[in-house]
């Protein structure tokens, strides 16, 4: 069985917290589930659960709209010509640089996890 995140935990696990009260901002995933049709969470219990396939596309979408500051309807157009085709052979494209970013901050909880490893003994 494929595991599935709640609306908060993704929203925790891609940063989308208030910076006073660090509460999660669930509101942004709920207006990307009406602008972005491919965004489909499972409801149950009138709660909503994501897939990875979700959360993969999610992060990209975040990465899109917010870390590279596109609109709404940029990255919709992106989406629909399916980045993930038009990139794999670009050196300087956006999943490339998408995936450079996703594996710098993955290697810096390794080595964070590693370095407490060592300290702790």
């Amino acid at each position: 069985m494929k595991k599935l995140i709640t609306i908060t935990k993704l929203t925790n696990l891609l940063g989308l917290l208030d910076p006073v009260t660090k509460k999660p901002k669930n509101y942004i995933l709920r207006y990307w589930e009406n602008e972005f049709k491919e965004i489909k969470p499972k409801i149950i219990n009138r709660r909503r659960y994501y897939n990875n396939k979700q959360v993969a596309l999610i992060k990209l979408i975040k990465f899109l709209h917010k870390d590279k500051k596109m609109s709404i309807n940029e990255t919709k157009k992106l989406l629909k010509y399916k980045i993930n085709k038009l990139d794999d052979n670009k050196s300087y494209g956006l999943k490339v640089h998408y995936y450079k970013e996703y594996f710098k901050i993955k290697s810096k909880f390794v080595l964070d996890k590693i370095n407490k490893l060592k300290k702790n003994g």
